[in-house]
């Protein structure tokens, strides 16, 4: 395998991954709601999920969920799902909780663990199918016809590795003292529109074609 084609792969990967989307809004609220450390598990569990699709892509799964339309509806569905139900609880925190005054510390936020957080940055990734359109493109356009498995591998590996590094640098920037404390100001307002925009994206899942 050409080494071009390997860095023009994870190019257009790391590009993909600066458009934000349900995973950059997971981790973005958990760093200015929770904690960087929950934001840094939450990038994790959004990295495994994506090595879940990058390996599947690699051995060719992907294209089989991508034309067995039944199950790829119901990964679809329940993505969709996962999102409204999120969108739903930042939609009712916002609409029950008063502003905040200016001196207001903390978020009031419940605390949760590690694993709770994992599990909510897998869900969220792992619920969209775009995810396996997309693998399973950028894979035929880039990558040649017979791949060794050590070039295999290496793609398996630098995918959620570089997701991983970006999204810790996401939870590093947003749980910084000033945006954290400017979000415990206007938590209402801010979780509204996350709220919103976890909905607009689950509807944006249920209708992509």
């Amino acid at each position: 395998m050409p080494v071009a084609s390997f860095a023009a792969l994870l190019t257009v990967w790391t590009l993909a991954l600066l458009i934000p989307g349900p995973d950059f809004l997971a981790v973005s609220h958990a760093s200015v709601a929770r904690s960087r450390r929950d934001a840094v598990f939450v990038g994790l569990g959004v990295a495994a999920a994506m090595a879940v699709w990058a390996t599947t892509s690699l051995v060719g799964l992907t294209v089989l969920l991508v034309r067995f339309q039944p199950v790829f509806e119901a990964v679809r569905v329940a993505g969709a799902a996962y999102l409204l139900w999120l969108a739903f609880q930042l939609l009712r925190s916002a609409a029950r909780r008063k502003v905040h005054g200016p001196a207001a510390g903390a978020t009031g936020v419940r605390p949760r663990g590690a694993v709770s957080a994992f599990r909510a940055g897998f869900l969220c990734n792992i619920g969209n199918p775009k995810a396996a359109v997309f693998f399973s493109s950028v894979f035929a356009a880039l990558l040649p016809p017979h791949v060794d498995w050590e070039y295999r591998t290496a793609i398996g590996v630098a995918i959620p590795a570089i997701g991983v590094a970006w999204y810790a640098l996401v939870a590093c920037l947003f749980s910084a003292k000033r945006i954290a404390a400017a979000y415990a100001r206007a938590r209402r307002v801010v979780d509204a529109v996350t709220g919103t925009l976890f909905a607009v994206l689950a509807g944006d899942l249920l209708i992509a074609e």
